[in-house]
């Protein structure tokens, strides 16, 4: 090791130096990854690093390329299912109806659905064994759009759409039978994937993916950080 690597690297030889994770994570080849960090379009942990020296702990750090976020741990899977109706939202139903195992029993890796859709709603649903992603994009709080294509009977007037969107109250408490396909789930969008298949997310969309989650991250820690600074104050 050169002494303009210890300088780079405060850890010394420990970790994985930037180029090599980047490379492994797919991004680019070590070369063009070392362009890359020497151009200052590489950060780590929000700061931007352009000593080819420099090391990472790719459980620990976090990585981004041009502001988009890169997933450095090879076990992580993301798929995207174009889930065909009939099929429940489950990794295993008690009612022996159909569920996800079907399409990912050949799996290597044991993933999980990212929230459901209703047996009889088609379209976009997220597999994957990413459980801090999962929860940044299943809950309601994060506000994760998600769009739907719905078949009605008749020409849709744009107050009736108005109506749709602010929520139909109905007197028995339950909505009519509609006819659902989930087109898009955040940056994600279903494209010409045919019902019933499978494939994984490209580097760019995972990148768009891991850019949401670690922001909402970072607002959580920067919300407790606010209270806790509240509190001592009240103190």
């Amino acid at each position: 090791m050169t002494s303009s690597d210890n300088q780079a690297d405060p850890r010394g030889t420990e970790g994985v130096r930037l180029q090599k994770a980047l490379a492994a994570a797919g991004v680019a080849s070590r070369r063009v990854s070392e362009q890359l960090i020497v151009a200052g379009r590489v950060s780590v942990n929000g700061e931007v690093v352009t000593e080819l020296g420099s090391r990472v702990d790719p459980a620990v750090d976090h990585i981004a390329v041009d502001g988009q976020a890169v997933q450095l741990d090879p076990q992580k899977r993301y798929y995207m299912l174009n889930k065909p109706t009939g099929v429940v939202s489950s990794m295993q139903d008690g009612h022996g109806r159909p569920d996800l195992r079907r399409f990912t029993d050949d799996l290597e890796e044991r993933v999980f659905n990212v929230g459901r859709l209703d047996a009889e709603t088609s379209g976009l649903l997220l597999l994957t064994n990413d459980g801090d992603l999962a929860h940044v994009l299943a809950h309601p709080s994060f506000g994760v759009e998600k769009t739907y294509v719905a078949k009605v009977t008749g020409r849709m007037s744009p107050q009736t759409l108005q109506q749709l969107k602010r929520g139909i109250e109905l007197d028995d408490g339950m909505p009519h039978r509609v006819e659902l396909v989930r087109r898009s789930f955040g940056p994600l969008h279903l494209g010409t994937l045919r019902s019933g298949a499978m494939r994984e997310l490209t580097t760019v969309e995972l990148g768009q993916l891991l850019t949401i989650s670690r922001a909402a991250e970072a607002g959580r820690s920067g919300s407790a950080d606010s209270q806790d600074d509240s509190q001592e104050g009240d103190s």
